[in-house]
């Protein structure tokens, strides 16, 4: 099964600040997109269909523990992953699961 990828307006400008900082950042998502098309239940997680996946940044040279946490719900009906948010694991506090 196919799923579709979108983002919203939030995850967009919160993309647009770290892709400043790491450069990598780009090509990593694509990767995770890609990913997702085909797996969409990534991650640990959150309840409500909502998923919270480790992502590494290679420019940042700390592998996936120090890397960038990125925030996803998933329509398994629709097929449709939504990607919302993404946060710089050093500058947010954890977001610990609900179970």
């Amino acid at each position: 099964m196919a799923y579709d990828v979108y983002t919203i307006e939030y995850f967009d400008k919160q993309f647009k600040k770290l892709i400043k900082k790491y450069p990598s950042l780009k090509s990593e998502l694509i990767e995770l997109i890609d990913s997702l098309k085909q797996q969409a239940i990534l991650g640990t997680s959150l309840g409500n269909n909502c998923y919270k996946i480790r992502l590494a940044i290679s420019s940042k040279g700390k592998g996936k523990s120090g890397g960038a946490r990125v925030i996803t719900y998933v329509t398994i009906l629709q097929e449709k992953v939504f990607l919302l948010s993404i946060y710089d694991k050093s500058e947010q506090d954890t977001i610990s699961d609900l179970a």
